[in-house]
């Protein structure tokens, strides 16, 4: 078995992340619409029909946007707390929604999900980790701190989105006023690029394979200037960064030191559009 990872979109105007294998998958956030979420997904060869829950970290519209619909229309049920859900003011259907614990597993086929909570400004957020078959990754954005529980997790993935957003330099010249600045950069907001390479230079296991950096700010990062940061500092881990306005490929992780995308040229690839096409 192999792990199958994507961002459908990430950043302050919808985040969507895919992860799942052969059987099963979960989305971690449902922040742009049902048929944005569509359309990505079909041209990546996704099926819906594969995925058999959301979770939903916190209550923040680019978190939530798309869940209600998508919830209704495939009959998905949503992991929610019930903070989250009330300060979301949602409308989930009640056989749909579903709570979680932080900290005890939640079974969705041969897909276990774990929560855990997050240091941000939201009422009860969490970040989490999905595993199959011996094979681990993660869900790590919207981060204030990188917090002792941000560490041990990261440390167990093959695979993590990781929170990349903003550059120092750039959020202090940038046009913003000072106290959204204090709140981007405060306990309960956002990681640097610092931040982020800080924590993968020092928590990241020695079996990870891929790292997505995610939830770049529009107007105080540059995804090249990330890209480059964190590929000087690789030490063989491939390094991605997810795009707030398209989806990225489908990453194949398997556990022996190779990623494989769906744009490869190679024989069957098993996660190939062509492959799940007759799912739609």
């Amino acid at each position: 078995m192999s792990l199958f990872v994507a961002s459908l979109n990430s950043g302050s105007n919808g985040n969507c992340y895919y992860i799942g294998n052969e059987k099963d998958a979960v989305l971690v956030d449902a922040g742009i619409s049902c048929r944005e979420t569509e359309r990505r997904m079909i041209r990546l060869g996704l099926p819906l029909k594969r995925v058999r829950a959301i979770f939903i970290s916190h209550e923040h519209t680019d978190h939530t946007r798309g869940a209600e619909v998508l919830s209704r229309k495939y009959r998905i049920p949503v992991y929610i707390t019930e903070s989250t859900y009330l300060h979301g003011r949602m409308k989930l259907e009640p056989q749909l929604r579903r709570a979680f614990k932080a900290g005890i597993p939640v079974e969705n086929g041969s897909l276990k999900v774990l929560a855990f909570p997050k240091s941000h400004d939201a009422s009860e957020p969490h970040s989490f980790i999905i595993s199959s078959y011996g094979l681990t990754a993660g869900v790590f954005t919207d981060i204030g701190n990188a917090c002792d529980q941000v560490k041990l997790h990261l440390g167990l993935c093959h695979a993590a989105f990781l929170e990349s957003n903003y550059d120092e330099g750039m959020l202090n010249r940038g046009p913003y006023p000072l106290y959204l600045k204090r709140r981007i950069r405060g306990e309960k907001g956002h990681l640097s690029n610092d931040q982020a390479l800080e924590l993968f230079n020092n928590y990241r296991a020695s079996w990870m394979q891929l790292l997505i950096l995610a939830h770049l700010s529009a107007e105080n990062n540059d995804p090249r200037l990330v890209s480059d940061l964190f590929r000087r500092n690789a030490c063989g881990v491939q390094i991605e960064v997810a795009s707030r306005h398209e989806e990225t490929a489908v990453f194949r992780v398997d556990g022996k030191n190779e990623i494989h995308t769906g744009e490869e040229e190679k024989e069957p690839i098993l996660f190939h559009p062509e492959f799940f096409r007759q799912a739609f």
